[in-house]
């Protein structure tokens, strides 16, 4: 089968894969049960590409993004439940609905009157759909990654003024926050001490909102300096002659910190 730019071909491939007795045995068992965890995967690669400017990169893992799609699709299909072709209707009504100052009479919004607009419309979207029943947070969907779902809780519950004003009683929540957690530590109560460091990670998510920074991109540009500084140490230690397990943690903390004025 040759490779192409259409979609077309790619939702045969995907038939072809599907296709009892004639298809891939891995992909045939699939359900979408077992496929969303590798949707989520390639969501997060696909971000992963963006924050090292891989544009090369990008290129693939929006492939394997695009995949995922096409597989919810095909699966769905084998239901007759809708199809890829529904998939790009929705999506396209969606995109047209919300933006009327694009597609309809409403002209000449600021960034901030189109965000606010967007929101309006999902809203009454969300009400024709359930005829209003459900919380104010029902939508924010339980799946999504902990700091996300902390981060657009928190963006729902501010729409009704359930929200600080000012970022540094945040700051404050989170000295208040740690204080708690040391206090339970002295109790020794795993599961208190477990519940004070989510409201830590909770109200550190609600500074990341506040000052207008992803606190998943900021986690995992945090991640990626760690593995950086710490092959510095192993690095270090290899070159010596010696292993990590004959190295000190003294020795070890300084090397992070030769690591870290190198990056400065």
């Amino acid at each position: 089968m040759q490779t192409s730019r259409d979609i077309t071909r790619l939702l045969e491939i995907m038939a072809a894969l599907r296709t009892p007795r004639t298809g891939c045995p891995w992909d045939l068992e699939q359900t979408f049960a077992t496929i969303a965890p590798y949707t989520i995967e390639e969501a997060y690669e696909v971000a992963d590409a963006i924050a090292r400017g891989d544009l090369t990169d990008l290129k693939d893992e929006l492939g394997d993004l695009l995949l995922q799609v096409v597989f919810h699709a095909r699966m769905a299909q084998e239901q007759d439940a809708f199809d890829f072709g529904d998939v790009v209707e929705a999506i396209t009504a969606k995109m047209i609905r919300r933006h009327p100052h694009v597609f309809g009479d409403k002209r000449d919004l600021s960034p901030d009157d189109v965000k606010g607009l967007w929101a309006k419309i999902k809203a009454q979207e969300k009400a024709a759909r359930d005829e209003g029943e459900g919380g104010l947070l029902d939508p924010v969907p339980v799946a999504l990654p902990g700091l996300t779902r902390a981060v657009k809780l928190q963006s729902k519950a501010s729409t009704v003024g359930f929200d600080w004003n000012d970022v540094r009683l945040v700051l404050d929540k989170i000295r208040e926050e740690t204080a708690e957690i040391e206090a339970a530590l002295d109790t020794r109560d795993a599961a208190a001490i477990r519940d004070e460091i989510g409201d830590l990670l909770f109200a550190v998510a609600n500074l990341a909102r506040h000052v207008g920074a992803d606190p998943e991109a900021a986690i995992r540009s945090t991640n990626e300096k760690f593995v950086r500084r710490f092959r510095h140490i192993e690095s270090a230690i290899v070159q010596s002659g010696r292993t990590l397990g004959d190295v000190s943690l003294a020795e070890m903390d300084a090397l992070w910190n030769e690591a870290k004025a190198r990056e400065k």
